[in-house]
């Protein structure tokens, strides 16, 4: 099951290696795009103007409601079939990921701000500050440092769901990995990949600990 001489394993890691840049890259783009459009999302939903506030509660809706795999299936065949424009796997995991994504952010972004004591909204008011400064001055800011741990959890999720997207043909780190796995026979490759997402997940959580422990230190100044 894991027979696999030393020279095979070291022919196993560059291929590997390289389906990780790509793992990496489709990560990079998702955060990159769907942690800032999770924010009018949240914004959005929370408005009293009606039909905007139904759309984005809708999208949230949608892509919180159905496996971001089945989402994948849904962009990467509908442009051909429907839309009669081909598109490539990358882009179109890509796609999926930061519409699914940024649902996932809009709702904590929108927990975060209603975690907000209403007396902050009242003080703004009596200082004679619009609603846009009150909002982007004053609650997102302190919103920011409330939602820094669940954004955290999200985005370890995120770099683990990275290998779904080997099913429409992205020659990603999970990819490369069976196409050893078939080739050779044997389980070696699923145990490097194992330890490189390990690595990944690691490292990823002591940054976004060191964020953490960055932004909580303002707040025990304030305090």
């Amino acid at each position: 099951m894991f027979n696999a001489t030393f020279d095979e394993v070291m022919e196993m890691i560059p291929i590997l290696l390289q389906g990780t840049v790509v793992a990496l890259e489709i990560f990079a783009v998702t955060v990159l795009f769907s942690l800032p459009l999770g924010l009018p999302l949240a914004l959005g939903e929370n408005t009293r103007i009606k039909p905007i506030s139904w759309v984005c509660k809708l999208y949230v809706f949608v892509f919180r409601g159905t496996p971001l795999l089945l989402q994948m299936f849904f962009i990467y065949y509908f442009f051909p079939i429907v839309m009669k424009w081909m598109i490539d796997p990358f882009p179109a995991a890509a796609l999926a990921f930061i519409l699914n994504y940024a649902a996932y952010f809009a709702e904590i972004y929108r927990g975060g701000i209603n975690s907000i004591d209403r007396g902050q909204y009242e003080a703004a008011h009596s200082l004679g500050l619009t609603k846009g400064q009150t909002m982007f001055g004053i609650i997102i800011p302190q919103m920011m440092r409330v939602v820094l741990p669940p954004v955290g959890n999200e985005i370890i999720v995120m770099i683990k769901d990275t290998a779904l997207v080997s099913v429409i043909a992205v020659a990603d780190l999970m990819k490369r990995t069976r196409e050893i796995q078939n080739r050779e026979t044997t389980m070696v490759p699923y145990l490097i990949a194992g330890v490189i997402y390990l690595a990944i997940t690691f490292a990823l959580t002591l940054v976004l600990n060191k964020i953490e422990k960055h932004y909580s230190k303002y707040d025990e100044e304030e305090a």
